[in-house]
């Protein structure tokens, strides 16, 4: 009776797998069908993509173009910029002026004077400052007696020293 019993079961949950799997196919199936479907349509020419109506045309007669005068572009210093005012002293260098263009902060020295030599070579009369206060050295590109300057130097170098800022003494 067991054996009966043991028997049917298993017969029963063959049956069951066997049911589940052929709906499973069917549904990959029309997955498949509809994937290829999209993307036959993506393939389409643009023109057969468009809606079936399409409004009329309207033709007018050709405008001639305005002649522009040529606009000179004015670059007004905004004396608004934020300004640090930091206590530091002149590790490396010729001395600070009022305004200075800091491009780098580091903790480390050796990293400070790798920033200063990449901006010699290109040209800068970096220094380095240290910040006794915060443990930084502050490397800096240009020094300036007025603060427009400084903003202007500040703003050539923001394409490749974006987190450049205004130093003050």
């Amino acid at each position: 009776m067991k054996k009966i019993f043991y028997f049917s079961a298993l017969v029963c949950t063959a049956i069951a797998f066997t049911a589940c799997s052929s709906s499973k196919e069917s549904a990959y199936r029309k997955a498949y069908e509809k994937a290829k479907a999209q993307e036959q349509y993506a393939q389409q020419p643009v023109q057969q993509q468009q809606p079936e109506y399409q409004a009329p045309v309207q033709t007018q007669a050709p405008v001639t173009p305005m002649v522009q005068q040529p606009v000179q572009q004015t670059t007004t210093v905004v004396d608004n910029t934020p300004v640090r005012k930091e206590s530091v002293n002149v590790v490396s260098g010729s001395g600070l002026k009022a305004y200075s263009v800091v491009v780098g902060s580091f903790g480390v020295r050796a990293n400070a004077d790798g920033l200063q030599n990449t901006l010699r070579n290109a040209g800068y009369d970096a220094q380095i400052a240290y910040n006794s206060d915060r443990n930084m050295y502050r490397v800096i590109a240009t020094t300036h007696d007025d603060k427009s300057s400084a903003i202007s130097t500040k703003e050539s170098l923001k394409a490749t020293y974006p987190d450049a800022w205004l130093l003050m003494k």
